[in-house]
């Protein structure tokens, strides 16, 4: 369990488990404004897409949509990484997962306004804005039902049942999808939001892909059919939209499934991390464009000790969480060092507490990335980055705790939010804790 009362202690187990994070002395870089993928920003800190699952059915920000983004915008964070928003009705993740269309695009308008005006109130400038685009893939649940669209059958995930082949999105389908990311880029851009992020991680569509050694055609088999959706969706994003748009994208550098059911893995067998492919991709991306790479890996769906470390997990942890998000630091080092000039967002460090800011410091220190990444985190605790703002440390009393109520909300069927630090959210886990009870 965490139990760390000071740095030393945290560095004194690290040096126990044979593994390293870095540290600074004080947060102050993370206070520093920075020029990042042609945005200005006023400090290197950074919302993550963390979804509430509480949108209209009509795929529009609903009432809690709204006041957690106000929570947001009151944290003084820079750039806010707008939540995963689904580019057609077959891939949105859950009936609340936010879905942006031709016919609905004013009310993400409505709500990148608010957002600004929010922020604008509190510090006298507003934060940028970039859209996370999706397709849920295999996690599609539009009508509350899973209905998956994969890339392959997966038996790590399957096991005995696979399902049924015709779930198998075609090629000709997965052509159409790209120009589906075109579109709803335009639409963000057209909402006012600075950029969009085509999405590439968590085992969602994109992310699959990259390991579907065994499809046949166009996109399986080589790693340059195994990338070519997500590289292509990319080129088409980056073609729709005007020059000073941001087009970035969130990618797995590293899945934690054995080859060949996983990428960025060793393939031996094992899970070991071998980021070559990762890297080729991140690559190929540069080149068409790409200059601002949002961090992650592993699945919070079958694996998440890999990508949110924590005491608790809903198997028996395989490692101590700090060999976590030491991998984390270790897989997006690889990156930076692979392509310095582009700009690095670093996630997973919320198991840190409030020791995340002086390691997200040290990391920019040590040009492991260059925005420090807040994710559960700013469920948990959306001030904490008012208060850095101010100089003042992070409050171990209002951290995150990592216990994954919030995922279990998800799984659930429910909206979802911080069930330990908000009273609201909190009431509505014993409330669907009581209906499952009754089941």
């Amino acid at each position: 369990m965490f139990r760390y009362k000071s740095m030393e202690e945290l560095q004194e187990k690290l040096a126990e488990l044979g593994v390293s994070l870095p540290a600074a002395d004080t947060a102050d870089v993370l206070r520093e404004p920075v020029s990042a993928a042609g945005l200005e920003l006023q400090n290197r800190m950074v919302i993550q897409p963390m979804e509430g699952c509480d949108g209209n059915p009509d795929g529009t920000p609903g009432e809690q949509t709204l006041l957690r983004y106000d929570r947001f915008a009151s944290s003084g964070a820079a750039l806010i990484w707008y939540e995963a928003t689904a580019v057609r009705e077959d891939g949105r993740g859950n009936p609340g997962q936010l879905s942006i269309r031709e016919d609905n695009w004013e009310a993400f308008a409505r709500h990148a306004d608010r957002i600004r005006e929010t922020a604008a109130k509190k510090f006298g400038r507003a934060p940028a804005l970039i859209m996370q685009l999706t397709h849920s893939g295999r996690y599609s649940k539009p009508q509350g039902k899973p209905a998956p669209v994969i890339a392959y059958n997966n038996p790590i995930f399957e096991k005995d049942k696979p399902i049924d082949p015709s779930r198998i999105i075609t090629d000709d389908d997965l052509k159409a999808l790209e120009e589906q990311f075109a579109e709803a880029a335009k639409l963000a851009c057209r909402a006012g939001f600075d950029g969009v992020d085509v999405k590439c991680c968590h085992r969602y569509l994109a992310n699959e892909l990259c390991s579907a050694y065994n499809r046949p055609g166009e996109y399986g088999g080589s790693l340059e059919n195994r990338t070519r959706f997500i590289r292509n969706a990319y080129r088409a994003a980056r073609g729709a939209t005007p020059s000073g748009f941001v087009v970035a994208s969130r990618m797995n550098l590293y899945d934690g499934f054995p080859y060949p059911y996983g990428f960025g893995v060793a393939k031996d067998g094992s899970t070991v991390p071998e980021l070559s492919e990762s890297l080729w991709l991140a690559g190929a991306l540069r080149e068409a464009g790409l200059k601002l790479l949002n961090v992650t890996i592993g699945n919070p769906y079958v694996n998440p000790h890999v990508n949110r470390p924590a005491d608790m997990q809903p198997y028996p942890l395989e490692e101590d969480p700090l060999m976590g998000v030491a991998r984390m630091f270790d897989c997006t080092a690889q990156l930076k060092k692979a392509y310095p000039d582009l700009t690095v967002v670093g996630s997973g460090s919320t198991y840190l507490r409030q020791f995340q800011p002086l390691v997200c410091a040290g990391a920019i220190r040590d040009g492991i990335f260059d925005l420090a990444g807040f994710g559960r985190q700013a469920f948990a605790y959306p001030d904490m980055i008012r208060c850095l703002r101010e100089g003042k440390d992070f409050d171990p009393k209002l951290c995150c705790v990592t216990c994954g109520k919030c995922s279990q909300l998800m799984r659930m069927g429910s909206i979802t939010g911080c069930v330990v630090r908000n009273r609201f959210y909190t009431d509505l886990y014993r409330q669907k804790l009581a209906e499952a009870n009754q089941k």
